[in-house]
């Protein structure tokens, strides 16, 4: 079975693809790890079943889920995003995520099954799957003091 180290630099690598090609936002280490997502913020996550099973999450503030969406959609003031435009640009880009890693794990994996992208709004946003767990968690910067956060949680299936 693939191990933690290869699901976070599929996890890193898959994230940095997407968020270049598609959101124009480079995402590099952050500059200070500990730093926390505070207030409100927006997590978009995605299941997955077969050999392993799990949830891929992103979880962001809700001004940097505005820049994301923004980027997205082509409009240059993120302010003018409402929180649908939001939801929906999280979802899609989750699912993109899901997808470039899904596409870098597959040898190791087989084929993974995928649902739809969820995405909340809240605060003390985290993901949970119940016990026998493992979990892999990413954190980048974004840029303009933004941190998002990556987190992959998976254990093996029933197949």
């Amino acid at each position: 079975m693939i191990d933690e180290i290869c699901f976070s630099a599929a996890l890193l690598e898959g994230a940095k693809e997407v968020f270049e090609t598609m959101i124009f936002m480079d995402l590099e280490e952050p500059s200070e790890p500990d730093e926390q997502i505070e207030g409100d913020s927006f997590l978009g996550s995605i299941t997955f079943t077969n050999s392993i099973e799990g949830c891929l999450a992103i979880r962001c503030s809700v001004p940097c889920a505005k820049n994301i969406a923004a980027n997205m959609l082509g409009i240059d003031t993120p302010e003018e995003v409402n929180e649908e435009e939001v939801c929906d640009a999280l979802g899609e880009v989750t699912n993109m995520v899901m997808g470039s890693v899904k596409s870098r794990i597959q040898t190791e994996t087989g084929e993974l099954l995928v649902s739809i992208p969820t995405v909340i709004h809240g605060q003390n946003l985290a993901s949970s799957l119940g016990n026998r767990m493992s979990k892999v968690f990413v954190k980048v910067d974004a840029g303009d003091e933004e941190i998002i956060e990556f987190s992959f949680l998976y254990r093996e299936g029933d197949k």
